[in-house]
């Protein structure tokens, strides 16, 4: 066999091992926060398809992962906000999905959702789901509360997500920019978010899922809706 085909056949194995490996790492896709869209999110002009990466990945850096001020989402204190996720194989996002998504959702395990005024510093929790979340078959409602101030400052005001899985020690958290119309005399709540599994913290935690690791879950538990959907902060 010659040289040259040598060669061909080496450059068409190398294009059949990368495709490869991108339709695994398709499958293999974490999850990511998809409204209110994210810095770095899916339809924003800043989308990076890793955005699914947990904290500490190859870069991705705690708060926010790492990226930019992206678009901003007008909310009110009292607001409900229907928060859904993401993954690569959710192509259609104006409405949720009708058939099964691989989601590699590690078993499920602990949602914080929390408002940040000082961009990033501290972020203080407004709501939790245990166990069920995330998922991308459901929307998980979050009210922004009653009590909580204004806050019109840009790049500082965030909405967070942060996810520490149940089946692997993996800590992932998203940032939307936001603007919110509170209370004048508001004030954040006091409880902040759990840090765990990156340089800092520690490492090897997990909280306790619904053991489904590529399959949709059971989805939000009501008793968890009606406090993620309570008036008042936490």
């Amino acid at each position: 066999m010659t040289s040259k085909r040598l060669q061909i056949l080496s450059v068409l194995a190398l294009g059949i091992l990368i495709l490869m490996t991108i339709a695994f790492e398709s499958t293999e896709a974490h999850m990511a926060m998809l409204y209110p869209p994210p810095r770095g999110g899916y339809g924003t002009k800043e989308f990076d398809w890793r955005i699914h990466e947990f904290i500490g990945y190859k870069g991705f850096k705690y708060p926010c992962g790492g990226y930019n001020k992206g678009p901003n989402t007008n909310m009110k204190a009292g607001q409900l906000i229907p928060v859904r996720f993401w993954t690569t194989e959710l192509t259609k996002t104006d409405k949720l999905p009708m058939k099964k998504v691989s989601e590699a959702r590690h078993g499920g395990g602990m949602c914080e959702f929390s408002l940040s005024n000082n961009g990033g510093k501290s972020f203080h929790v407004i709501a939790t789901y245990t166990k069920t979340c995330p998922d991308v078959m459901y929307e998980w409602p979050v009210r922004i509360p009653d009590n909580v101030p204004s806050c019109n400052d840009p790049g500082k005001c965030l909405f967070a997500w942060s996810w520490t899985a149940a089946l692997v020690p993996q800590f992932y958290h998203n940032c939307a920019d936001v603007t919110i119309e509170g209370s004048e005399d508001g004030q954040l709540p006091k409880k902040t978010i759990q840090l765990y599994d990156f340089s800092g913290h520690k490492k090897g935690v997990t909280f306790p899922g619904d053991g489904r690791s590529h399959d949709h879950g059971p989805g939000p538990i009501p008793a968890e809706v009606r406090i993620a959907s309570s008036r008042k902060s936490l």
